[in-house]
């Protein structure tokens, strides 16, 4: 998956300066992009994600006109090291002022991130989320599932006009079946070939968990254009013996499959678009704003929030016992358990794991999907409350938490690992995001 950029060059024609920085381009940008060969600027551009111009001169302020014409993004990599020339920030101003789409890098890593958003843009027009549910809202605590937005129709029907991707629906009962057809041996096998750590976790709740794997995995491999899916794994919990949780962290491993708990579509956009524009790490759980009080932890059973310094700053991170489903190859600690929750089968399991402590970034599109929360955060630690809920949560300090709190779009967020905001502005403006900070 590459962007496809098309070079221009102005009247004034081709120096040796455009040919030795177009030549720069191709071998900084083999991996990222495929550069056609350049064109005068007002012949016909076909088949392009953007314009690239490795040299501006001023005729582009006497070719503005010419330029307008061009219905595709600017990305302007005009110095020796694959980013803007900083003599062309006069000319880069005047463009936008003029209503272009210019990105001006100011360094590789950036110009590589605006090429895989690019070609992301144009890969998910064939792209599909596999989603398994039957009657999603109606089943286990239907008084909290019933007001979740991504379960409307108009949300799949959102997410297929803004982006492209087709959201495919499954029967969570009949995959629940077939995998409880997989064969013990089979399971077994597969058990022994993955030796994950575990704690606390039967033979036979371990053999589920494997069979959950293999019958999602089946059925992904049917359509090598799925890259994202979710099950209605709470809500309909009583259609299966297990949880995917150990499902999504092996298919992330092994196909880079992005997953969304409780077939969240909302978190699952949200997820894919940044790890594979900017190849993130992220997550995604429920946050729980020490502003709120015991209002938001009385669903996870814990008496007090921890005692922090200017406690209006921090929020508690939970989702079905533990910080929140996080592959292994993410995690500094990790662990498969037995579950938690009463709400699903008493042989289901549950991911223990940690990240390590630091920056990251809470995010989330807005449900009008024309906005991207981007909020600045440091993983502090992580707090227990044996006997609840809440087995192994994480305390994450953000820098304004009554600012925070009018910007929430759901109690379902996804976490960055590292402070990506910068790269976060790049790629939600080629996909034609507005950031809220």
């Amino acid at each position: 998956m590459k962007a496809k950029l098309q070079p221009l060059y102005f009247k004034s024609g081709m120096d040796d300066e455009f040919k030795s920085h177009l030549d720069m381009m191709r071998e900084f940008l083999k991996d990222e992009a495929c550069i056609m060969e350049p064109l005068e600027l007002g012949k016909s551009v076909k088949d392009a994600d953007a314009i690239i111009f490795p040299q501006l001169i001023g005729d582009a302020f006497k070719q503005v006109n010419q330029l307008k014409k061009i219905k595709l993004p600017f990305l302007v990599t005009t110095s020796d090291f694959g980013a803007v020339n900083v003599w062309d920030w006069e000319i880069v101003t005047f463009l936008k002022a003029e209503g272009l789409k210019v990105f001006a890098p100011y360094n590789l890593d950036l110009t590589k991130k605006i090429c895989k958003s690019l070609a992301l843009k144009g890969d998910m027009k064939k792209t599909k989320f596999l989603v398994f549910q039957d009657n999603p809202g109606v089943g286990m605590q239907a008084e909290i599932f019933k007001r979740f937005y991504w379960w409307e129709e108009r949300c799949e029907k959102s997410i297929k006009e803004k982006f492209g991707i087709s959201i495919v629906k499954k029967s969570f009962k009949e995959l629940s079946e077939k995998a409880k057809k997989i064969s013990d041996s089979l399971a077994a096998e597969v058990a022994n070939h993955k030796k994950i750590p575990k704690e606390g976790v039967s033979d036979n709740a371990l053999l589920s968990a494997y069979k959950i794997y293999l019958a999602v995995k089946e059925e992904i491999e049917k359509d090598p254009d799925i890259k994202g899916a979710g099950i209605n794994c709470l809500n309909e919990s009583f259609y299966s013996d297990t949880t995917p949780c150990l499902a999504w962290s092996l298919l992330y491993e092994e196909k880079d499959l992005v997953w969304a708990c409780e077939a969240d579509t909302m978190s699952l956009m949200t997820m894919y678009l940044i790890h594979k524009s900017i190849g993130a790490d992220i997550m995604m759980s429920n946050i729980y704003p020490f502003l709120m009080g015991m209002a938001a932890l009385k669903h996870e059973r814990i008496d007090k929030l921890p005692e922090v310094i200017e406690p209006e700053n921090h929020l508690l991170v939970v989702h079905c016992g533990y910080f929140g489903l996080i592959p292994k190859c993410m995690a500094t600690e990790w662990a498969l358990r037995k579950k938690i929750l009463a709400i699903v089968d008493e042989n289901a399991t549950v991911i223990d794991a940690k990240l390590a402590p630091g920056n990251v970034v809470i995010t989330k599109l807005h449900p009008k999907l024309d906005k991207l929360m981007v909020t600045q955060g440091m993983l502090e630690n992580y707090v227990q409350y044996p006997g609840s809920d809440c087995r192994n949560g994480a305390v994450i300090k953000v820098k304004d938490g009554y600012r925070l709190m009018d910007l929430f779009y759901s109690h379902h967020n996804c976490i960055v690992v590292g402070d990506k905001s910068e790269d976060l502005k790049y790629m939600a403006k080629v996909f034609d995001l507005d950031i809220i900070r």
